[in-house]
């Protein structure tokens, strides 16, 4: 039962910094997040490849649990 609210959880990511002048895993992290501009929110599944990606940019992005 544990694993079916660990299924549903979502995260909305905002990017809050700008990727330019970005290094290139760093903008590639923040593209396959689904993310394409400036303040454009997205919301995701909560899991551990998200959170890899997320945890690489985090300096970049504004997350929020839903």
């Amino acid at each position: 039962m544990a694993n079916q609210s660990a299924e549903n959880r979502k995260l909305a990511l905002t990017l809050v910094r700008s990727l330019h002048g970005r290094l290139v895993k760093h903008r590639a992290c923040v593209r396959g997040l689904g993310i394409r501009r400036m303040h454009q929110t997205v919301t995701v599944d909560d899991n551990p490849c998200v959170r890899g990606m997320i945890n690489k940019v985090s300096y970049m992005l504004k997350v929020e649990e839903l």
